[in-house]
């Protein structure tokens, strides 16, 4: 791979990155509900999800699964179906009260625990919210592509997988922090119920919106 191409290729795979999508609600919603670092860390499950699909583009599975269309069927209504059901939850979520009192020493040490269960349950979601969607897929197996050098194609292939999680981390902090900040703007009950509603609304119509998904013509 050219450097020339390289450098093309981290402006438009940043832009992928910041995109508002269903994962990067979850950072944005786990920021404001439990903090910057409990968000980023749970954003690990994603960032496994990802790792996982570009070592199936790497290795051509991926091509195999956007030509199948009863495996592309079957993908993409599990995943509408997945973040549908997650964006109710969400939506119908009570609001809470968060620890983040300046004056309170204990609230905020305890803030900075992260149980394991909780971590976990996270994670987990933010995993299956990434390795539903196929249109991750069609980013590894379409975007990529177009600037793997085919004289050293294993080599660049991991070059460009790994620039394109070190911006998805990136992005991650970006959204967990704005969360934290919303959060923080919305600790009242009220105002954080309307919060968790808006933020289920987005996630319902991320799943409609991948229900109506095509298959790339083969």
């Amino acid at each position: 791979m050219s450097f020339q191409n390289y450098w093309l290729f981290v402006p438009a795979c940043f832009a992928i990155n910041m995109a508002f999508g269903p994962n990067n609600v979850l950072s944005l919603s786990n920021g404001a509900r439990d903090g910057m670092r409990y968000s980023i860390l749970a954003a690990f499950g994603r960032l496994l999800a990802f790792a996982v699909m570009i070592a199936i583009s790497g290795f051509g599975l991926g091509a195999l699964l956007i030509a199948s269309e009863t495996l592309f069927t079957v993908l993409k209504f599990a995943g509408a179906a997945y973040l549908v059901w997650l964006g109710i939850k969400l939506f119908r979520s009570a609001p809470i009260e968060l620890a983040r009192s300046a004056d309170n020493a204990d609230n905020a040490k305890a803030s900075l625990e992260l149980p394991a269960d909780k971590l976990r349950r996270l994670a987990k979601q933010e995993f299956l919210v990434a390795a539903g969607n196929p249109k991750a897929i069609l980013v590894f197996t379409a975007f990529f592509p177009q600037f793997v050098d085919r004289s050293a194609y294993t080599t660049s292939f991991v070059v460009l997988g790994a620039t394109f999680l070190l911006f998805e981390l990136i992005a991650i902090a970006i959204y967990a922090a704005i969360g934290t900040r919303l959060g923080t703007l919305t600790n009242a009950g009220g105002r954080f119920r309307w919060f968790n509603r808006a933020s289920g609304s987005l996630m319902i119509g991320f799943g409609l919106l991948l229900a109506f998904l095509r298959r790339p013509a083969s």
